[in-house]
């Protein structure tokens, strides 16, 4: 009795542990030049390292090597401390849709670029685990019509809208 039991709990363990997402499909292409500059962050996934932040930006330029920095900026919204933190990415594929970001190296994470506005206004970044989500403007605001476009097709790529949290953007 107890070994089955002990059999049930470990399938429902590994089970849980092997949970596979659908594949989430990029944009087509990403024309980095296009990409650099700043971007300011509309909505966001909770996450330790941007718990508590407004004024949420980040910044790319192109490194001698293809790579690119990136400079993350946020205040914190209970102090008004301004903090910054420096990364490197890289694309993984041809279409530059799908890149590694690291601001703890050697770690990196998934940056995937999801939905690209076709003049660069705006961009959707997420992570095949659904587990980090973006949604970026080349502005501080997003005009209306184009986020219900962005949240109508959010769920359709498996992600809840409802666990966004809505940048302060002042």
């Amino acid at each position: 009795m107890i070994r089955n039991i002990l059999f049930i709990i470990v399938v429902f363990i590994f089970t849980g542990c092997f949970t596979k997402h659908p594949d989430l499909k990029t944009v087509n292409s990403v024309n980095l030049n296009k990409y650099l500059g700043t971007w300011y962050e509309i909505a966001r996934y909770e996450h330790f390292f941007e718990k508590g932040c407004k004024n949420v930006t980040a910044n790319y330029t192109l490194n001698d090597d293809n790579t690119l920095k990136v400079v993350n900026k946020c205040t914190k919204i209970d102090t008004n401390k301004k903090s910054s933190a420096t990364g490197i990415a890289y694309a993984t594929n041809e279409s530059n849709s799908k890149l590694k970001v690291s601001f703890f190296r050697p770690f990196y994470g998934d940056y995937w670029i999801l939905m690209l506005d076709d003049s660069y206004k705006y961009a959707v970044v997420g992570t095949p685990s659904r587990e980090y989500l973006w949604i970026l403007s080349r502005t501080s605001k997003l005009d209306k019509n184009t986020l219900n476009r962005i949240l109508e097709k959010l769920p359709k790529l498996g992600f809840a809208t409802n666990k966004l949290i809505w940048t302060i953007q002042e």
